[in-house]
């Protein structure tokens, strides 16, 4: 894989982990987050990683996407998945009460899991947010607001969304960039995506017309990296003994 000169440091980094049982709208969840369409027809999710670069007041940030959807019958390698997650995302779908139940389990999974990392006694507050999907299948709703309270607990972030007709993603995203202490021009809705040259151009130092640049910069923009590859098991598991032996993040981040 090949490496790009890049200022990103270690904090602007983070990793987003999409959760949630087959057939609930991740994909397009995600589709949306990278500035695509919705995709009507459904293939059943290997494993998706996507990676958006962003520039905004003058600074760098990476926001890694993973939906580890492969892993869903291979608890260790979710579990590895999880350790490495900065923010996560739990998708179910409004008209699917076992992806709700499903949800709750994995939310129980992510908390335990990052409190033995951390050797901690009881289970952390982690960065999650749920988000029940299919919000336009009204007439097929089998979840209502008030059982998700019930289920997930009253201080779980929940947002009811449709991936198809882009209703409350915003405000999704908008609460996903603040959980994770990322800015809010991260949101879809708020940043120019450019051409991944354009966005590495901006990197390369002084050259090419002070203008042309400057009117570049003054703008929140962001580029998706199409060579982006998920690091691999071993990097990943580098990655979880660093963060368990100094409770923080390793001193480098991982740009492939």
């Amino acid at each position: 894989t090949h490496t790009h000169t890049h200022p990103t440091r270690t904090k602007n980094c983070h990793r987003i982990v999409v959760l949630g049982a087959p057939r609930v709208g991740k994909t397009n969840i995600l589709r949306r987050f990278m500035g695509k369409d919705f995709e009507e027809s459904y293939e059943p999710t290997i494993e998706d990683f996507h990676r958006k670069l962003f520039h905004i007041g003058g600074e760098a940030y990476q926001v890694d996407l993973l939906d580890a959807a492969s892993e869903r019958d291979f608890p260790a390698k979710r579990r590895l998945s999880i350790l490495t997650g900065d923010i996560f995302l739990l998708v179910f779908s409004l008209d699917d009460r076992e992806s709700l139940s499903e949800a709750c389990e994995l939310l129980s999974e992510i908390k335990a899991a990052k409190a033995k990392l951390l050797k901690l006694k009881r289970p952390m507050r982690v960065p999650v947010i749920v988000c029940g999907n299919k919000g336009d299948l009204d007439s097929e709703r089998v979840v209502r607001r008030l059982d998700v309270g019930k289920i997930l607990g009253e201080d779980i972030p929940f947002f009811e969304t449709s991936a198809k007709t882009g209703t409350g993603l915003d405000a999704m995203f908008r609460a996903l960039a603040s959980l994770g202490g990322l800015p809010h021009e991260t949101s879809p809705s708020r940043h120019q995506v450019i051409p991944i040259l354009t966005y590495r151009s901006l990197y390369v130092g002084q050259r090419g017309r002070r203008g042309s640049r400057t009117r570049v910069l003054s703008a929140p923009c962001a580029a998706v990296d199409p060579l982006a590859r998920r690091p691999s098991f071993n990097s990943d598991l580098q990655l979880v003994l660093g963060s368990s032996t100094k409770h923080n993040k390793p001193e480098k981040c991982q740009i492939q």
